[in-house]
């Protein structure tokens, strides 16, 4: 390896090692604020703290790595630049290219790696992280409630006045509301004098034991008129006991879990696998309904036997209107059936389609995990090829206008990769197209600049802008003869 290389490798690695480690704790106190209410007033002790954060970690690395390739890159030739280190190499006869030979090397090297981690260490990560949560609160019941503020655990919204025992499992002035799974409104609200909390490691079912309490529920009366007198039913108890189910807090999206909480916990081959059964599946749904539809309706499985129907000249031809073979009670009857039989099919159809649509999304998140691991790969290489070009065409290092550049151009690559994903996951755009719509639109960037970077050319040539201008203006003022 030649001095050059030595010197330009030592230079990118040092300026990378230190944005990484910026951006990444930048990253981390970020997710600390996102699951600070699941860490904040819990009683939980520095060790399970900081596994709570060791096990968060990983999933920041695909943010963090290329926002850092794109920086260092910039810093790094924007200082060789402004030291006018490029221009003795180039007049050494060293172009840009070969400058940047060592580092496509070590680029190549990272992104190798990135792969690596992104396929095995942060679905593993991501597998313990939502199950330690799950874990934290059956070890640590009372983490799930928090003294003196409704805590929303479930279908349950649980405030209590003071916490003490061991762990806190011994609760003092309860107060629970309760959601209406039916969506129609009404309002249970429980209070009780004392509680315990009862959990088992085994289960994923936390149990809240209550003491002297009363319970009071909506009643929700089918006349309109009754409602506005909001008749309730109230009961006294001894010992009444609530189950809550605590794998709700293993959903990573709260609005969307039941689809995006399991992708992001496998790895290349067990998506392939998990993707072949989903598509099997959902296939299978579609030939059942489609059977199941054209027997309710009358179509023959087999339209091979319509045929002989049809050729049957035994057959009285039907007439023109049906109907008028019967009479008017008849008539109604038979209209009264076609019409729930149309609504019945309908209602199935929809039902089906919402599910169907499930399904695909379900499909859709898959595939979009599974692209994201390779374009992990490609942002790095992408980043590099627009950082060091812009780096050499603005000629600045340091920490200010570099800064500016890369923030601008990640800020953009985040965006229209996560409006990709989130149009993909609607089935409104395919997985592919949506998952790497981020480095198709910056591709042509790093293209353009890495050519004006090899020929001298600035970034804006005002030239071409100006010439346009400057012809306008003399036909609009010609100058004095």
């Amino acid at each position: 390896m030649k001095i050059l290389d030595k010197y330009l490798l030592k230079t990118f690695l040092t300026t990378f090692t230190m944005v990484f480690v910026i951006l990444f704790f930048i990253f981390i106190l970020q997710s600390v604020w996102l699951f600070i209410a699941e860490l904040a007033g819990k009683d939980l002790d520095l060790v399970l703290v900081l596994k709570f954060l060791l096990f968060a970690m990983p999933r920041i690395v695909p943010l963090v790595l290329p926002l850092s390739v794109l920086l260092a890159s910039i810093m790094t030739f924007g200082n060789l630049a402004e030291n006018y280190e490029f221009a003795a190499m180039k007049s050494a006869g060293i172009s840009l290219q070969r400058a940047m030979k060592s580092l496509i090397i070590f680029i190549s090297i990272l992104s190798i790696i990135a792969f690596l981690f992104a396929n095995n260490v942060i679905p593993y990560a991501e597998y313990k992280f939502i199950n330690f949560r799950r874990n934290i609160a059956q070890l640590k019941p009372a983490m799930a409630i928090a003294e003196g503020q409704f805590s929303d655990v479930g279908l349950f919204n649980i405030k209590v006045n003071k916490k003490s025992g061991t762990n806190g499992n011994i609760l003092t002035g309860i107060t629970i509301h309760k959601k209406s799974a039916m969506g129609d409104g009404s309002k249970t609200v429980i209070k009780a004098k004392n509680g315990e909390l009862i959990s088992s490691e085994k289960s994923s079912t936390l149990q809240l034991v209550l003491n002297d309490g009363n319970y009071y529920e909506d009643v929700v009366p089918k006349n309109y008129e009754d409602r506005k007198k909001v008749p309730f039913a109230k009961s006294t108890f001894k010992k009444y006991i609530i189950n809550i189910d605590l794998s709700k807090l293993n959903a990573v999206d709260v609005d969307n879990a039941s689809v995006s909480n399991t992708n992001t916990m496998l790895n290349l081959n067990e998506l392939i696998y998990t993707l072949d059964s989903l598509n099997k599946n959902r296939n299978t749904d579609i030939l059942s309904f489609s059977e199941n539809i054209n027997q309710r309706i009358g179509i023959p499985r087999n339209t091979s036997m319509i045929s002989p129907l049809i050729k049957n000249k035994h057959l009285k031809p039907l007439p023109k209107d049906i109907l008028s073979l019967y009479n008017g009670d008849e008539k109604l009857a038979i209209l009264k059936f076609a019409a729930s039989t149309v609504e019945s099919t309908m209602f199935s159809i929809e039902g089906t389609n919402t599910e169907l649509n499930n399904k695909q999304k379900n499909i859709n998140g898959h595939l979009l995990a599974f692209y994201d691991k390779f374009v992990i790969v490609f942002a790095c290489f992408l980043m590099f090829f627009i950082g060091a070009p812009l780096g050499a065409i603005i000629r600045k290092g340091g920490l200010g206008l570099p800064i500016v550049f890369a923030v601008l151009i990640f800020i953009s690559f985040h965006f229209i990769n996560t409006f990709g994903k989130r149009v993909s996951q609607e089935d409104q755009l395919t997985p592919f197209l949506g998952a790497w719509m981020s480095s198709f639109i910056l591709t042509p960037l790093a293209i353009l600049l890495t050519y004006r970077a090899t020929n001298d050319i600035g970034l804006i040539n005002l030239d071409v802008l100006m010439a346009p201008l400057q012809k306008l203006f003399q036909k609009i003022f010609p100058p004095s003869k």
